[in-house]
């Protein structure tokens, strides 16, 4: 896909082309291939945001391509270049499904020699690497039982890799069955009973993973054996494939895979302070709001320093180097605004238990307390409760901005409190049930708290 100056300098190009058009009929026949051109731009200019490119007409590289040993084929019909690389598939399977390269045929060529019918006039497509472009033939051509075998349980990365690829390159070029087959199958595949050791998971997050209502059905045992995933190499791992798994399912929207994964994340967060990092970092990437709000009050909670992320040299994406978010001082690197953000969030969160603490959860009386029971008893009974709680050491232990902590602990010592002489049975049910959702809204909001243009919450 051009860039844009170039596609402005292509669009200023034919408008004098298309000025001098009487001129000679060569010059027609260029006018013909620049309105080509930007037609071709205009068709893929929808995936430019993804940061994709797509084919481009493109003069042949100076640097020799070498024939692909599996993909170059004898009887193909249809030539392209990937890097260095030259593929000859065929025209007709590359024009199925929809995709962006059956509009292409379509368009006239002109007197020059047509793209893709030669070594030397291939389509150059860009934007992909000759191991991610093979993945993707591989699943054109791939024979029945090639296909089952790469859905089997117990899969191992190379074959996961090889389905990214499918379904990313399958986006980008709009081959959509074989785009929603591959996300079906990545998705079923983290969600496997047993689900293969493709994440470098502790045994009481497995646990959690089997019992979790936030996870889609299923019941994952990942593998006991892995490392644990506060070691420098696990983080990397998970940091890696978690990182591409949930670009690729946003990038597609894919709800279901999205949505296993913030689950994933979620469970990781709680045995290191680099998950919620990388948490944080992919919901402002990706501007996630289920999960922008919890990874942001997990770092807040619990980063003990928090400083400016100093510019780093870019690394291996699965290096340990990659992931360490951690300065040799142990403080937690962030980039300003997410330093901004974290200050914001935790300003508002103070505000809101200030006002929780003065003013108790109002609740609505029982009719049985109305009519059997005096009810300013009852309400001076719960004042005297709230006020005596919001001071106890099991609350005043927690951060000021531990909204849902001392909410959490309130309801615990409610629970706690037994039968109180001068509060209605039905009453007491009504206040624990006005705590709980008082957690919730406050966990439904908690992504708004860390967003610096929102109104004061």
């Amino acid at each position: 896909m051009d860039s844009p100056s170039s596609t402005t300098g292509k669009r200023s190009r034919a408008s004098s082309l298309v000025s001098d058009l009487s001129d000679s009929s060569t010059k027609r026949t260029r006018v013909d291939q620049e309105i080509e051109e930007m037609l071709q731009v205009s068709q893929t200019s929808q995936l430019s945001d993804t940061g994709l490119q797509t084919y481009a007409s493109a003069e042949a590289s100076l640097e020799p391509a070498e024939r692909d040993e599996t993909y170059y084929l004898q009887d193909g019909s249809f030539v392209l270049r990937v890097q260095n690389t030259l593929f000859n598939v065929h025209r007709t399977l590359l024009a199925k499904d929809g995709s962006l390269f059956s509009s292409m045929f379509t368009l006239p060529q002109g007197d020059q020699e047509a793209e893709g019918t030669s070594d030397n006039c291939p389509v150059h497509l860009t934007g992909e690497t000759v191991p991610e472009f093979k993945n993707f033939l591989w699943v054109l051509y791939a024979l029945p039982h090639e296909l089952a075998e790469i859905t089997l349980p117990q899969i191992d990365l190379s074959r996961l890799n090889r389905l990214i690829d499918i379904a990313r390159v399958s986006f980008k070029y709009h081959f959509r069955s074989v785009e929603t087959w591959a996300l079906d199958v990545i998705n079923e595949q983290v969600n496997r009973k047993p689900a293969p050791p493709i994440f470098c998971l502790p045994s009481t997050t497995t646990a959690l993973l089997h019992t979790s209502n936030t996870l889609t059905a299923s019941a994952s045992s990942f593998a006991t054996q892995a490392p644990q995933a506060t070691s420098p190499q696990a983080i990397a791992s998970n940091g890696a494939l978690i990182s591409r798994l949930m670009r690729l399912a946003q990038l597609c929207a894919h709800e279901k895979l999205l949505y296993t994964m913030i689950s994933v994340l979620k469970m990781l967060m709680g045995h290191s302070i680099q998950y919620a990092h990388l948490a944080m970092t992919l919901a402002d990437e990706l501007d996630l709001r289920p999960l922008r709000g919890v990874a942001y009050f997990e770092v807040m909670q619990n980063a003990h320093v928090v400083v400016p992320q100093p510019r780093r040299a870019r690394a291996d994406e699965a290096s340990p180097e990659r992931w360490a978010v951690l300065d040799a001082d142990g403080r937690l690197l962030v980039t300003p605004a997410q330093k901004l953000r974290l200050l914001t969030g935790y300003h508002r969160l103070t505000l809101v238990w200030e006002r929780l603490r003065a003013t108790p959860l109002p609740f609505e009386h029982a009719s049985a307390c109305s009519a059997t029971w005096h009810q300013h008893g009852c309400t001076q009974c719960w004042l005297d409760f709230w006020k005596e709680k919001t001071r106890s050491d099991a609350v005043l232990q927690l951060g000021l901005a531990d909204v849902l902590g001392r909410l959490r602990a309130i309801s615990k010592e409610f629970v706690r409190w037994g039968s109180a002489t001068y509060m209605h049975q039905d009453c007491r049910t009504a206040v624990r049930k006005v705590i709980q959702e008082k957690i919730r809204q406050v966990e439904e909001a908690l992504p708004d708290y860390f967003v610096e243009d929102s109104a004061d919450l």
